[in-house]
């Protein structure tokens, strides 16, 4: 009996050395402050003073630090317990003669009846998510604390609709994006534009394309592979990586074999994103290759175009953009583009808290994109000093894009072509 009791205690005491190496890690590695990676100058400013979250420690879920389990266990958490939304669907033809749909919020979901919308939040998701996926939950509770209207933007052949051409959708399909913004404007109030993983590409660059004349407000972005060249490569990496990398080669191609049968063979031996885009994506946009379309999709080199406030929220152990991956020089650079990059959080992740399956506002994608839009909208049509850091950092974008020199111009041709 005295062996026994001896050896639970040995146990115990392991036990508890374990948990005391492990929460001491915790606290030392896992909990930081996020890096906000901004020139200095109004919005920077702006973000400083008014977006506190910025400054604030960001606590993981204790049990669930690696990023890999971030990326998993936040999307099934969230897509199992946060309730689903109501929309009230609007069919958007566009002018090549595809469609793509428009999903608004219903009023009841947006808050109480009668308020006043100060302004509109356009969700684009994610490579094949859609009005139901998880952070839509969270951005549609941000939008309600906003008293904004929220509308979710579905590619070509996504969100039940049928193809009307015979093109699916890209993270070079900013025409669309452009299509759907004019249409979403028409209710006379700030248009505020979010997109998430594949959705940030396509805002990124129709910010990028549209420079200082882009009817946004403000564009936040999630988890985009800001350099898509080094984010493929990551993707390509052995592991978890690998894994998550065919589950979403999976999709493609249940989303090809749905809306392009006759394309079905030509993927199905498809096992990652990267085989998937070599099979399919780049020669359906007219790509040589794979890298061809990874440097017409990046962002990187373009953020100096940007001419509206965005803000890209980003971590930096997302298993598609670690924090080496992440363009810092370029965002450094920019007067109206600023990167927040949390230690842990990896790919649309960031959980909190012992139990993080709580109330979709509180939540840490939700809590940026409240904070971050309230700082920026004006709270009435008199000028207001977010609207004042909006209109100097557009200026000063707008300077810079005029300044390119003739070679960047002809360097940039080709990829602007496309």
């Amino acid at each position: 009996m005295f062996t026994y009791i001896l050896e639970i205690k040995k146990e115990l005491l392991v036990c508890v050395s374990l948990s005391v190496l492990y929460f001491t890690y915790y606290l030392v590695e896992v909990v930081k402050k996020p890096i906000l990676i901004c020139r200095k100058g109004e919005f920077r400013e702006l973000l400083e003073q008014n977006v506190p979250i910025l400054k604030e420690y960001y606590w993981p879920t204790p049990w669930c630090v690696e990023s890999r389990l971030q990326t998993v266990i936040g999307s099934l958490l969230r897509s199992l317990l946060l309730p689903p939304l109501q929309f009230r669907r609007e069919v958007l033809k566009l002018s090549d003669g595809g469609q793509v749909a428009l999903d608004w919020l219903e009023e009841g979901e947006a808050g109480e009846a009668g308020r006043e919308c100060r302004a509109v939040l356009l969700v684009l998701p994610g490579l094949t998510g859609g009005a139901q996926a998880d952070y839509v939950r969270c951005l549609a509770a941000a939008a309600r604390r906003l008293r904004a209207a929220l509308v979710v933007f579905n590619n070509r052949g996504l969100g039940g609709l049928p193809l009307t051409t015979p093109r699916l959708y890209s993270a070079v399909s900013h025409e669309d994006v452009g299509e759907a913004v004019s249409a979403v404007r028409a209710r006379g109030v700030p248009v505020l534009a979010a997109g998430v993983s594949l959705g940030g590409l396509q805002l990124g660059r129709y910010l990028a394309e549209q420079g200082a004349s882009a009817p946004l407000h403000a564009a936040l972005i999630v988890s985009s592979p800001l350099d898509v060249v080094k984010g493929s490569q990551c993707m390509e990496r052995g592991g978890l990586n690998a894994a998550l990398s065919w589950h979403m080669a999976r999709q493609l191609r249940g989303t090809v074999r749905a809306r392009l049968p006759a394309q079905e063979e030509r993927v199905r031996g498809c096992r990652s994103v990267r085989a998937f885009d070599a099979a399919f994506t780049a020669p359906h946009f007219g790509f040589a290759s794979p890298e061809e379309y990874y440097r017409a999709a990046s962002l990187a080199p373009r953020l100096a175009r940007v001419a509206r406030p965005l803000l890209c929220l980003c971590a930096a152990d997302d298993p598609f953009q670690p924090l080496d991956a992440l363009p810092v020089r370029e965002a450094a650079s920019s007067s109206c583009v600023a990167l927040c990059v949390t230690a842990r959080g990896g790919h649309i992740g960031f959980l909190e808290g012992w139990w993080p399956a709580r109330a979709a506002h509180t939540q840490y994608v939700a809590r940026v994109a409240e904070q971050y839009f309230a700082a920026l909208l004006p709270p009435s049509a008199a000028a207001s000093a977010a609207e004042r850091a909006t209109s100097a950092a557009a200026s000063a974008a707008a300077e810079r894009a005029t300044s390119v020199t003739g070679d960047e111009a002809a360097t940039d041709a080709p990829l602007l072509s496309q």
